[in-house]
């Protein structure tokens, strides 16, 4: 029998183990010093006993060490030899950033193990042995587990016969027992439930049993961890060495999660780990496959019907391709819906991190703070997700260190020591919003004003409205901190947000009361695969705005035009001049319109800043898949991609930003 390759299961381990952390981070942020939650200590248990298991069968040796002690660290926990405390919880969480980062060295083929990692380790250990901490117990009742070390145990062994269909092996179960001291099997014998023929053996079941004996300074907690794996499926009785042999019984551990033989199925989790996201894989809901699968057998019902009008057609069955017609449309319009849903993930895959954020920030700044979350079901596109952790980061760090007051201002200013942050998600029409809000202070208006005039963004004495001051907070470099943290007030921070979720084709704005607090708010489209765009000519080319860019779009008369000095030209535009680029020289399309009062222009917006395009004319709005043109040509500058409209004709997509720029450079190089 050839050996089974686990190289392929290695994936779903990491996968799973990443989930398991994140299990282990969020039981040890609700778990509060001086606990007896026994549900959430044992969650935190199971999740580093899944770990080492699963570890040691692919042979990660380091991720298998380093969680067995991290593992006998909990077991004390568990039976109440050690208390909770702040400091204990620190630790682990501690300990769980660093199992992060040791799966995901290895993962990579790196080694796992690194001075940090050997540390922590050693820190752990430490504690174990010389059981710091242990808080004085009530007497152990007489039926509870024997949990001193011993000379050695004899183990009474019988497998259920379905002991090998839950995933369970008793070779691993030696192996484990091997790493614990001097192993020897005293007899091997079988159930009462074999068959006497052996045609008639089932290899599936399991009908043997064994009598082992286990040497060496060994805790009886270290032998019952072992045999944790094998709830329900086998009868155990275990005696230290020399005692009178007891009757088997069934084993009473708990259940444990165990790596299950095979990759997990898609359908089991409908959403992907925060921190073991595979970019090139996603887990997708059955019911995601289900509704794909009902419409591609729609899909295949319209074709034959128009297949069959196609091959006998007559004047008659007009109505009847009209039918077909409109049948292929809805049927079409739902596939391209399913087909998307695939790629949709919760919201909560992103707020999962900030638990952990807002606790370390709240210590270290000294300030007390609520994290409310709503709307983690709301999906989005996996794409847009994994791209707006980093603003919101960013933002949730400001609301902390900026926004909320410490305990005294707070209560100076007759509010509760303990400030609100909220996160919260929905859907809006065709985008999600996403909203980080404090009650905390508020914009320092006078501060934000006086710093823009400080900069010449504002002339002294201008009066300005909330949101204008509000604005200014996006400027390039704008901060008002008196000095620079490490968590924020570097002068690079809100327009680099600003820029990032533009790039997404979203938008960022912020409401903000003097004293009652601030609201950022995230607008995010649903996708970045469909875009609705405005559709243009330039010449023999049809090119397609991001309607999301678009301001507006107006006919100029030739007066309405002047040439700068630099041989550029401008027009004026809502009490300020715009610079116009035209398409037709940025792009090198023939047969464009040259007189700006025959085409028309669209007034877009990039980054704050406004220009006016010149296009042909406009053909409409449309949704449009965006296609790579890297991808099937080579990079070009000014655009982002492609798309096929309606009459199988190609269209460009324009970057704004790209165009721009290109645009100036071609307007300074004809000057």
């Amino acid at each position: 029998m050839g050996t089974v390759d686990l190289t392929q299961f290695h994936q779903t381990f990491f996968a799973e183990s990443m989930e398991g952390l994140d299990g282990m981070e969020a039981a040890l942020l609700e778990l509060d010093a001086g606990s007896t939650d026994h549900e959430l200590v044992h969650t935190i248990f199971r999740a580093a006993h899944s770990i080492k298991g699963g570890a040691a069968t692919f042979g990660f040796a380091d991720v298998a060490a380093f969680t067995h002690v991290a593992e006998s660290l909990l077991e004390e926990v568990r039976s109440e030899r050690r208390p909770v405390t702040s400091d204990l919880i620190d630790l682990l969480l501690r300990s769980v950033d660093c199992l992060r980062t040791m799966l995901d060295h290895t993962s990579q083929g790196r080694p796992a193990a690194d001075e940090n990692s050997e540390a922590l380790r050693a820190e752990l250990a430490h504690l174990v042995e010389t059981g710091t901490g242990v808080a004085a117990a009530a007497p152990v009742a007489a039926s509870a587990p024997v949990t001193v070390a011993a000379a050695g145990w004899k183990i009474h062994f019988t497998a259920h016969p379905s002991l090998l269909q839950t995933g369970n092996d008793p070779v691993r179960v030696f192996h484990e027992l091997k790493q614990l001291g001097e192993l020897q099997v005293l007899r091997v014998f079988t159930v009462d439930a074999v068959p006497d023929e052996f045609a008639a053996l089932d290899p599936t079941q399991c009908y043997l049993g064994w009598e082992l004996t286990l040497s060496g300074n060994v805790e009886r907690a270290a032998v019952d961890g072992v045999f944790e794996w094998l709830d329900g499926d086998c009868e155990l009785a275990i005696e230290p060495l020399g005692a009178p042999a007891a009757a088997p019984a069934p084993a009473t551990a708990a259940p444990v999660a165990l790596l299950p033989p095979h990759p997990v199925p898609a359908a089991a989790v409908n959403g992907v780990s925060g921190h073991a996201a595979d970019a090139g894989s996603i887990r997708v809901g059955i019911d995601k496959v289900d509704a794909l699968i009902n419409m591609m057998g729609e899909l295949v019902i319209t074709q034959s019907m128009l297949s069959d009008i196609g091959a006998n057609f007559e004047p008659s069955q007009l109505e009847r391709l009209r039918e077909g017609l409109q049948q292929l449309e809805r049927t079409t319009r739902e596939l391209q819906e399913s087909v998307m849903r695939i790629r949709m993930l919760p919201i909560a895959t992103v707020f999962n991190r900030f638990p952990r954020m807002v606790r370390d920030l709240e210590r270290k700044l000294g300030k007390q703070v609520k994290l409310e979350m709503h709307g983690e079901q709301t999906e989005l596109d996996k794409t847009v997700l994994e791209k707006i952790g980093d603003p919101m980061v960013h933002l949730v760090r400001n609301a902390i260190d900026h926004g909320l007051e410490t305990p005294d201002k707070r209560r100076a200013a007759g509010k509760a020591d303990t400030g609100t942050l909220t996160l919260d998600a929905h859907h809006e029409g065709g985008n999600i919003i996403v909203r980080i809000s404090d009650d905390g202070a508020g914009l320092n208006h006078a501060a934000i004003v006086a710093k823009a005039v400080e900069r010449g963004l504002v002339s002294p004495g201008h009066d300005l409205n909330d949101d204008e001051i509000a604005e200014l907070i996006f400027q390039p470099g704008f901060s008002t901190s008196a000095k620079a943290t490490d968590l924020s007030g570097r002068g690079v921070g809100m327009d680099v947000v600003r820029r990032n979720v533009r790039d997404l084709g979203g938008s960022v704005s912020v409401k903000s009361v003097a004293g009652q607090g601030s609201t950022f708010t995230i607008a995010l489209p649903l996708t970045l695969a469909i875009i609705d765009g405005l559709v243009t000519t330039v010449g023999n080319e049809r090119y397609i705005v991001p309607l999301i860019s678009v301001v507006e779009s107006l006919r100029l008369k030739p007066e309405a035009v002047r040439r700068i000095a630099s041989g550029n030209e401008v027009f004026h535009f809502r009490d300020e001049y715009l610079p116009i680029m035209r398409l037709h020289r940025a792009f090198g399309c023939a047969n464009a319109v040259r007189e700006i009062e025959r085409g028309i222009v669209v007034v877009v917006e990039d980054e704050g800043q406004r220009v006016g395009i010149l296009v042909d004319e406009l053909l409409g709005q449309q949704q449009a898949v965006i296609k790579s043109l890297e991808k099937h040509y080579r990079k070009v500058v000014g655009v982002s991609g492609a798309t096929i409209l309606g009459d199988g004709s190609v269209a460009l997509i324009v970057d704004v930003g790209g165009v721009v720029r290109l645009g100036r450079r071609s307007e300074q190089a004809a000057a």
